[in-house]
């Protein structure tokens, strides 16, 4: 439930799951960061000799993965002390900037090239 559910609930969710198992341990940066790119890799599998659409309906496999990349996500931000909310709103604004409606609505030129 995506309207009902905060960030700070996900994060108190995950951190109690990782307390609850003593996996504080494993929780560094590196081994996070890692985490998350094979988690990536194994959401992009899904794709791998599909059309560009990919599969034609959400699997499983695929919202399992997907809730891995998040988790992992998650628990890097617990790690680091980044406060989502905030990364990620201060991220589309430097990209509004990189990427100005005028120049780039409705184009997949990277800023760079515009």
């Amino acid at each position: 439930m995506d309207d009902k559910t905060t960030i700070k609930e996900l994060k108190d969710l995950l951190h109690k799951f990782k307390e609850d198992r003593d996996w504080a341990q494993f929780h560094d940066p590196k081994n996070l960061a890692e985490a998350i790119s094979i988690e990536a890799a194994e959401l992009l599998e899904n794709f791998l000799w599909q059309d560009t659409e990919g599969p034609k309906t959400k699997t499983q496999d695929i919202e399992d993965e997907l809730a891995d990349v998040v988790i992992h996500c998650i628990n890097f931000a617990i790690a680091t002390d980044i406060d989502i909310a905030s990364a990620v709103r201060a991220k589309v604004e430097k990209n509004a900037e990189k990427y100005p409606i005028s120049k780039t609505k409705g184009k997949s030129t990277k800023y760079d090239k515009l």
